[in-house]
């Protein structure tokens, strides 16, 4: 089973990160042997409950009360601003609170300044909000108060979410026209065969003639409809929620993200996406002093693709035992470019991984720009010829047989 754990040494340093382990206990023998005390451990896969499905069920509604990022960007950006102008932490979480305008993150916020002023360290006060605080965002501001750098790390937090927020919303913008153009088709199609094809259904009815069976396909899915349209509603609204539950098992992600990588326009795009996030974390995890096995741990997390965890996940075992990062990678061609293990060896080989892994993150940064701005122009046509089709099916099925019963007249 794969823990998630927290641990800490005899002289105070802390390790967190994830390891395979029979129970919770054997992962505490484990840790002992390194010298580390373990202090959380939480199971990849929690067990399968009443509890834990109806949490899944609830979680597919989630959708309000989370923090965005852009207000976690705004956060990092002018608390290193005030930081470095001389401002206490504290005094610097009081001006923040007035600042924000979500409510959570501003009830966060508070808390935050309570245990500040307490004595917590500010990184061991935001590990208490997982759901708010990425361990991205922990880790830099932890190697940050420890090295005295902690508004230049808080700086290249905001820079590292303003690339992240930038990548999310060119990929959002492409996919918003396509999303429109097939949720416009879905209501014309239901609306025609609720309000259109009924009309049709009467005049073949008088005619009593036999009928093709593409029309006798279009004439039940619209008395389906027209009669059990709550129905429709209930299967639809079930799908939805039972694709969503089903993502959020670790064998489900899976099977998606393997789905998305081998599709032809997809495909290309994640992996541009994931190794410029990739890039740009690791980047700003090596400049803020974060060791190169703990950065990947961490990049694992911060990464929308689960096979792309994985394989950092093991690179950073491998890289442990003394193997360089970019032989570990090239191990997955399918997944990484050569590009990224080439560059990789030459940052490992001069000693500037931190520097070549920014360039390569600004790199495909703009890569997943220019495909963006083409993915609706590249959509268009594919989605020209669904409707097309299904233009030409509706005008088969319901047109050509009353042309039929004409000419037999």
């Amino acid at each position: 089973m794969l823990f998630y754990y927290t641990a800490v040494s005899q002289a105070g340093e802390r390790k967190s990160g994830a390891q395979e382990a029979p129970d919770a206990s054997e992962l505490a023998k484990a840790l002992r042997a390194e010298g580390f005390i373990l202090t959380s451990a939480k199971p990849a896969e929690s067990p399968k409950s009443v509890a834990s499905s109806l949490g899944k069920i609830l979680g597919a509604f989630k959708i309000f009360g989370g923090v965005p990022l852009v207000e976690k960007m705004l956060f990092a950006r002018h608390l290193s601003v005030m930081v470095k102008a001389g401002f206490s932490l504290n005094k610097a979480l009081e001006v923040l609170i007035l600042q924000s305008k979500n409510k959570r993150f501003v009830k966060v916020i508070t808390e935050l300044e309570e245990d500040v002023r307490k004595g917590t360290s500010f990184g061991d006060a935001l590990a208490k909000y997982p759901d708010v605080f990425s361990d991205l965002f922990v880790n830099m501001v932890n190697v940050g108060e420890a090295s005295g750098n902690l508004e230049e790390n808080l700086k290249l937090l905001a820079i590292q979410m303003k690339k992240d927020h930038d990548l999310r919303s060119k990929v959002k913008s492409a996919l918003m026209y396509p999303a429109v153009i097939l949720v416009a088709m879905l209501a014309i199609g239901g609306a025609m065969m609720i309000f259109v094809v009924p009309k049709l259904i009467s005049v073949f009815e008088e005619l009593d003639a036999e009928l093709p069976f593409a029309t006798r396909m279009v004439i039940f899915t619209s008395k389906f409809l027209s009669t059990y349209w709550w129905l429709a509603i209930l299967v639809l609204v079930a799908l939805v929620i039972g694709f969503r539950i089903v993502l959020r098992t670790k064998e489900g992600q899976r099977l998606f993200d393997k789905a998305i990588l081998i599709s032809p326009i997809f495909g290309n795009i994640s992996k541009k996406i994931n190794s410029a996030r990739l890039a740009r974390t690791l980047s700003s995890l090596i400049e803020s002093g974060v060791s190169i096995v703990r950065a990947l741990e961490i990049s694992a997390g911060t990464l929308t693709n689960s096979l792309f965890s994985e394989s950092l996940l093991v690179a950073s075992k491998e890289v442990q035992k003394g193997q360089p990062l970019s032989r570990c990678l090239a191990a997955y061609p399918n997944l990484y470019l050569p590009i990224v293990t080439q560059m990789m060896q030459v940052g490992e080989e001069t000693g500037t991984l931190g520097d070549i892994t920014k360039r390569l993150a600004e790199f495909y940064e703009e890569e997943v720009a220019n495909v963006t701005k083409g993915l609706s122009t590249i959509i268009e046509p594919i989605l020209m010829v669904i409707i097309g089709a299904a233009v030409g099916f509706f005008a088969i099925s319901m047109i050509q047989p009353m042309y039929s019963m004409v000419e037999t007249i």
